[in-house]
């Protein structure tokens, strides 16, 4: 049987998330990883998906955690950014942009993330456009983190294109989920409305903005 994930990362893995480019807090990341340890454990060998992969500092806890148990950790991005990393919007990060073709290009600085953290080796990365990617996924998931475009265009497409993947007593997680729209946000918080009220899912926890669900029926 595959030894389980230990339930915190290691030092290494932790110091190499808050080292990388990126917008989870430390806290939300550590519920991530537990969240990915359980259910690499629950359901050994089944690959970790998560939806928004950025610069790679979320990708680095579940390469973790897929490196531990033996799977693999899959992380889907066009790498052109979401709307809210484009010109002149909150957070753009002009270091991100291609010059040769004046675009958003995160991929350089995610590969180079995943190489400085040692965990190249355990990690699928698709790049192209999620509903393209789950049209075309054929295997059920141990954990589908959803933490990709915040429209309801965007979230819609990922909870419909990969939740249904998530195999039974798997585990959805979804970030930046926001129930007071002060706060954030309300596209995440829809999906997860939709997701609690479709009967396929049953909360266990939520830790800031990080809901985590576990697939417990049909119904998606």
């Amino acid at each position: 049987m595959t030894a389980p994930s230990p339930a915190a990362p290691s030092p290494a893995v932790l110091a190499a998330f808050e080292s990388a480019k990126g917008f989870m807090p430390a806290h939300e990341g550590l519920a991530l990883y537990a969240a990915a340890a359980e259910a690499a454990r629950r359901l050994p060998g089944l690959p970790l998906l998560e939806v928004g992969t950025y610069c790679g500092r979320s990708t680095i806890l579940l390469a973790a955690v897929a490196q531990e148990a033996k799977t693999l950790a899959v992380t889907v991005d066009h790498h052109r950014g979401s709307e809210e990393q484009q010109p002149g919007w909150e957070y753009h990060d002009q270091d991100l942009v291609d010059p040769a073709v004046g675009l958003m290009d995160t991929l350089p600085t995610f590969r180079r993330t995943l190489h400085a953290a040692g965990l190249e080796d355990h990690v699928l990365a698709l790049v192209g456009r999620s509903p393209q990617a789950a049209a075309v996924w054929g295997r059920p998931l141990a954990l589908v983190f959803i933490d990709g475009g915040h429209t309801d265009e965007h979230a819609t497409n990922d909870y419909e294109g990969w939740a249904p993947h998530v195999a039974p007593d798997g585990l959805l997680v979804i970030h930046d989920v926001f129930a007071d729209p002060a706060d954030g946000g309300q596209a995440p918080y829809r999906v997860y409305r939709r997701a609690l009220d479709s009967g396929a899912f049953t909360e266990l926890s939520v830790t800031g903005s990080l809901h985590v669900l576990r697939r417990t029926g049909p119904g998606i």
